[in-house]
């Protein structure tokens, strides 16, 4: 995806991650303020305001070390806090804000796809490849948030259905922080890499074609 990419397409990349980033971290926020917790509001971070999701390890300089050790970029902006004693419905309602990022970027993901299809966008113009951008990025966002390994939030909608054994193994990787991303990264990523490219592929066809 960030191959060959010139100056244009850059900025659209940077664009696009910064609004569909913000978006997720958002609807974070949101669905634990309607949930029961204000901890995100309170601070703020309701808002499409980029600057107040970007986080200067995860957002930028993370991405760029990837990026110039050629493997793949893993773009995370600064989590939005909520406090899961203050959620209704218990694990559920943690798995409902989990999800409400990564569904947030499959919806945008669909949206202008619809749009693209609707609006007769032809294949080939500078607009096409643009909004084709907006469409892989977000469809990479939910595929990959959706990995149910701590801390990505697909974790957290496995946590709510697994067994108590489970999920104090999740637990335990949670705990370990950027440790714990950094094991995915270089351990279990590689390993995972073509079963998320296959999906990222299939999702992008089911929408574009």
């Amino acid at each position: 995806m960030f191959s060959g990419l010139g100056p244009v397409e850059i900025a659209v990349v940077l664009g696009t991650l910064l609004i569909s980033v913000a978006t997720h971290e958002v609807m974070h926020g949101y669905a634990a303020f309607r949930l029961g917790d204000t901890t995100a509001h309170d601070l703020g971070r309701l808002t499409l305001n980029p600057l107040k999701h970007v986080d200067l390890f995860a957002t930028i300089l993370l991405p760029l070390i990837l990026i110039t050790l050629q493997l793949p970029p893993f773009f995370a902006a600064k989590p939005v806090p909520f406090n899961p004693w203050r959620v209704k419905y218990d694990e559920f309602g943690v798995a409902i804000i989990g999800l409400a990022g990564p569904l947030t970027n499959l919806v945008l993901a669909t949206a202008v796809a619809l749009t693209m299809h609707l609006s007769g966008v032809s294949v080939g113009t500078d607009i096409y490849g643009m909004l084709s951008i907006f469409v892989q990025i977000n469809i990479a966002l939910f595929v990959f948030n959706m990995i149910p390994f701590p801390p990505l939030d697909g974790s957290r909608v496995l946590y709510a259905f697994a067994p108590e054994p489970l999920q104090n193994v999740m637990r335990q990787i949670e705990s370990f922080g950027l440790t714990a991303i950094f094991i995915f990264i270089f351990l279990l990523f590689p390993l995972l890499g073509p079963v998320v490219i296959s999906v990222n592929e299939f999702m992008y066809t089911l929408l574009l074609g």
